[in-house]
């Protein structure tokens, strides 16, 4: 067992491995988890999150690498987690961040982390939300959540950040899907990356012209800019942070950003609460309650709404 007090304190020192202790806690679901939050709570909230997603081939991370140096210039200090497809062998991330950031591997103000999906859906992992907490906890002043890039579906980040860039790319058919439900109704800053590449001008423009449709907004909303870069190269990027910290005062000014976070921490204690209920569900298999419930459905007693409902409430009574 760790000390997790002491591992805080390193932590909030701005250790790495400190750092990398507690989050391979969060990960692990290890027992001293409840530990390990409760000692983080009254550290975090300073931190601001921005979420970075869209379909692969993007530049996600060549945008997330380029980011982070933008805020070093500031004196800012950054972590990111880079959430990966998993390893069907491990379980692990199949892609490492001193592969995908190694030019960021070296500076103590900056904190890397690949982190596996391991089979959850949405584009993050199960243990973002906890993994967000120690960044935060260790002092992060602006934390990069990199998203696994899974298309359309990938709109799970934006009820984790406080702004969400969705990163778009001409000759991807990005200007098609920008008709479609999706990652495309998520984002708060919108970047086409790759902007040297013929058609990147038609992309920006088919954009602004699909975020102009069949919505309404009244005088003071936020209107999602357009940014142009070529991250590889760092052109456009100091827009897009300037993009970023209009869209963070116009979430102070408005108490929107304190919404966001509440609707966050919401979730996060739902979640947590659901995975403990099916975790209690689980281990009745075979139990005498549950067979016996499955028996009154066969007879034609009970409905299978019923019977789950007489479940909830044994276990809950429980």
């Amino acid at each position: 067992m760790q000390d997790v007090s002491t591992l805080v304190a390193q932590a909030r020192e701005g250790r790495p491995r400190a750092v990398a202790r507690l989050i391979s806690l969060v990960e692990g679901a290890s027992p001293q988890l409840r530990e390990v939050m409760a000692a983080l709570a009254p550290l975090t909230g300073g931190a601001y999150v921005v979420g970075l997603t869209g379909s692969p081939g993007v530049g996600k991370s060549t945008s997330t690498s380029a980011l982070v140096s933008a805020y070093r210039k500031q004196d800012k200090r950054v972590g990111v987690l880079a959430v990966d497809p998993s390893s069907p062998f491990s379980g692990g991330a199949l892609l490492g961040d001193r592969v995908r950031m190694s030019e960021h591997a070296s500076d103590p103000g900056v904190y890397i982390r690949s982190m596996a999906t391991r089979g959850h859906l949405g584009g993050l992992a199960w243990a973002a939300p906890q993994a967000i907490r120690v960044l935060d906890a260790a002092g992060c002043d602006v934390i990069l959540v990199e998203t696994v890039g899974v298309g359309q579906s990938e709109v799970e980040i934006a009820s984790q950040a406080d702004t969400s860039v969705v990163l778009l790319a001409p000759g991807m058919g990005d200007g098609i899907q920008a008709a479609k439900a999706g990652i495309l109704e998520i984002g708060d800053v919108y970047v086409v990356n790759k902007a040297d590449r013929d058609g990147a001008d038609a992309t920006a423009r088919e954009l602004n012209h699909m975020l102009g449709l069949g919505e309404s907004r009244g005088p003071g909303d936020w209107r999602p800019p357009i940014v142009k870069t070529v991250a590889a190269r760092g052109e456009g990027v100091d827009e897009v942070v300037e993009a970023l910290e209009k869209h963070r005062a116009w979430m102070e000014e408005r108490g929107v950003l304190a919404e966001r976070r509440l609707s966050r921490a919401s979730r996060e204690v739902e979640t947590i609460a659901v995975t403990a209920l099916r975790e209690r569900i689980g281990d009745l298999h075979g139990d005498r309650r549950l067979g016996a419930l499955a028996e009154r459905i066969i007879s034609g007693e009970l409905d299978p709404y019923r019977a789950a409902d007489e479940l909830v409430a044994g276990l809950t009574e429980g």
